[in-house]
C-alpha cells in the first residue's frame, strides 16, 4: 500500500505540491489527476525516491520514501515520463541491466527477461539497440525494466503516452 500524507515540496519560490495526501491500496488503480504544472509528476518522483518532500511522509508498504529510500524503491516498478533508456544497449540488454539492479538473482535474470518480453510483445526488436527506437517502444522497454522484477507496486508516469491503441489495451490489462 502507497500512503502519502500532507507533502509539500517548493523549488524556490514555486511551490510544486501543497498538502497531498491519498492512499493507494493494493490490487487497485489509484490515478493523480489534474491540468499541467499541479505536481503529479514530482509527487510521483517522490514516492520513487528522486525527491525528498520538503514536510509530510509517504509510505510505500511501510517503508518511508524519504528515510528508507532502499527500502521503498525494493517494493516499486517505476516507469517516470521520459524513460530513460540507455541507448547504446539492446532492449533485452536495458530489461537485464535493471534486473540486476533490483537484486535479481544472476540465475533468474534471463528467465525473468524473457518472460516480459513476452507479455509486453517486444520480441521482434529486444535485440535491438534502443537509440532510434519509437515512442511506443521506448514505452514498451520501461515498463518492462519496471516490471521485471515483479514488485508489489508500481507507479506509472503518464504510461500510455505514445502507445498505439492496441498497446494501451495491453498495458491496462
Amino acid at each position: 500500500m502507497i500512503t502519502v500524507r500532507d507533502i509539500y515540496k517548493s523549488f524556490g519560490k514555486v511551490k510544486a505540491v501543497r498538502g497531498v495526501s491519498f492512499d493507494a491500496p493494493d490490487g487497485k488503480i489509484t490515478g493523480l489527476l489534474g491540468p499541467n504544472g499541479a505536481g503529479k509528476s514530482t509527487t510521483l518522483r517522490i514516492l520513487y525516491t528522486v525527491l525528498k518532500p520538503d514536510r509530510g511522509s509517504a509510505n510505500i508498504d511501510g517503508h518511508d520514501v524519504a528515510t528508507n529510500s532502499l527500502g521503498a524503491r525494493e517494493k516499486i516498478g517505476a516507469l517516470p515520463h521520459g524513460a530513460g533508456l540507455y541507448p547504446h544497449l539492446t532492449a533485452r540488454e536495458n530489461i537485464a541491466y535493471f534486473a540486476r539492479l533490483c537484486g535479481l538473482d544472476k540465475a533468474e535474470i534471463d528467465d525473468r527477461v524473457d518472460k516480459i518480453v513476452k507479455l509486453l510483445d517486444i520480441a521482434e526488436f529486444a535485440e535491438r539497440r534502443t537509440k532510434g527506437f519509437s515512442q511506443g517502444q521506448r514505452t514498451k522497454v520501461a515498463l518492462a525494466r519496471a516490471l521485471v522484477h515483479d514488485p508489489q507496486n508500481i507507479i506509472l508516469d503518464e504510461p500510455t503516452n505514445g502507445l498505439d491503441v492496441m498497446a494501451t489495451r495491453s498495458l491496462r490489462s
